[in-house]
């Protein structure tokens, strides 16, 4: 078990909730740790993988009226992790120390989260997605042989545009990228006023510049408003699966294109996320160096400088050196 207070008492996202099918256990990974998630009769639960008896995945085994069988011996733990029948010794009371060790489950936008200690935040608004409004859009997940704090990173930086997604999000004859300021609270990060050009930002295919909001709101989630005519927001959400581990994904949420098809505004964001990939999973040092000092920083890397201070002060140790 990881000692990040930070994360561990933190929400993360690990299965979306349509992976899910009822009485059908979920592998999942999160800081390090195997666990299951499964639900039965609409109940929601995400434990560690293990079974108590001899370390069997649980994952692996079954779930028969309300129970989570272990695969191996058959050992049936209750929704309250309890294990209550041990098939070897059918009259023998299962002792207190057979329970499976639980996690906090919560459902929000499509996505069940986790916390595996004690939640020290609520799960962050998505502002957007709660206004009817707007269409709404999950899209990944998307693996990253990375880590997380890498991953969140790339996602707020706009200079990359022109270079790793030239012809959509940007073009290498406009890299300039006017000034900014980068806000630090001990709620996040906020950044206004991004101004970027981009080829096609409405659909027209004209080319014109857009304004970007970003949001840091926990460490590894990020949000960001997009204006051009209508309003686009993406909210991308990161489950730290290891230290150089991550899976994210992004929610899209839109007050336009509502003719558009969902399938090619998610495949639209696999191509994007399919050339962040390589180069987040080049960088080098692989943990995100919290000292300034270590890398060089201009002007248009002030949220980047910001979220980095952040995670400083908020003592974030886990995929960070």
């Amino acid at each position: 078990m990881i000692d990040d207070l930070v994360l561990l008492n933190d929400w993360h996202p690990v299965v979306a909730l349509e992976q899910l099918v009822d009485d059908e256990p979920f592998p999942a990974r999160l800081l390090g740790m195997d666990i299951v998630v499964w639900q039965s009769n609409g109940e929601l639960h995400a434990w560690q993988d293990l079974c108590i008896h001899r370390g069997a995945r649980l994952s692996i085994g079954s779930v028969v009226d309300d129970c989570l069988i272990c695969p191996y011996h058959g050992w049936q733990y209750a929704s309250d992790g309890r294990c209550v029948h041990m098939p070897a010794h059918p009259d023998q009371q299962p002792p207190e120390k057979a329970r499976v060790r639980q996690f906090h489950t919560k459902v929000k936008y499509d996505l069940v989260w986790v916390c595996m200690g004690e939640p020290a935040h609520e799960i962050p608004t998505f502002v957007e997605w709660e206004d009817e409004g707007f269409r709404n859009i999950l899209s990944g997940p998307y693996d990253f042989v990375a880590a997380g704090p890498r991953v969140i990173e790339n996602f707020l930086d706009v200079s990359h545009f022109p270079f790793v997604h030239e012809g959509t999000l940007g073009d290498p004859a406009y890299p300039e990228i006017a000034d900014y300021d980068a806000v630090v609270s001990a709620e996040g990060v906020v950044a206004e006023g991004i101004s970027v050009w981009q080829p096609n930002p409405d659909g027209t295919g004209v080319g014109a510049k857009v304004t970007y909001t970003y949001k840091v709101l926990r460490p590894l989630v990020a949000h960001f408003v997009k204006t051009k005519g209508g309003r686009f927001a993406a909210f991308y959400a990161v489950c730290p699966i290891d230290e150089l581990k991550s899976r994210g994904w992004v929610l899209m949420s839109m007050n336009y294109g509502f003719d558009e098809s969902a399938v090619e505004l998610r495949r639209f964001q696999d191509a994007v996320t399919a050339e962040d990939i390589p180069i987040v999973e080049s960088q080098r040092p692989e943990l995100l160096p919290l000292d300034l000092q270590e890398e060089l920083h201009l002007r248009s890397d002030r949220i980047a400088i910001a979220y980095r201070r952040w995670l400083r002060e908020l003592g974030l140790s886990f995929g960070t050196s």
